[in-house]
């Protein structure tokens, strides 16, 4: 993905609704074949995004585990459930 800050295009849309994304856009933000995209109207305003990164393109984001332990998926699932569950008990033993 490039570091474009600002960049311009147009294109039509064809008698199906479809569009074509610009050559240069779809650099610009890594588009490729299967990027999702999210539509949002807004006061008469479209904005289009890519998600264009994953989950695991965010790992490391934050720095190191504030205790300096990495948990595993599972064990952070298993802490959920075992949050909810002691959540319900509490709620219904009242």
């Amino acid at each position: 993905m490039n570091e474009i800050t600002q960049l311009e295009a147009s294109s039509s849309v064809t008698s199906k609704g479809q569009t074509t994304i610009p050559k240069s856009v779809r650099d610009a933000l890594g588009i490729k074949d299967g990027t999702p995209l999210r539509w949002r109207l807004k006061d008469g305003v479209l904005s289009v995004t890519a998600k264009t990164k994953r989950l695991e393109d965010f790992a490391g984001l934050l720095g190191k585990p504030p205790n300096g332990r990495r948990v595993s998926i599972e064990e952070m699932n298993e802490a959920v459930l075992d949050e909810a569950a002691d959540r319900f008990r509490r709620k219904t033993t009242r």
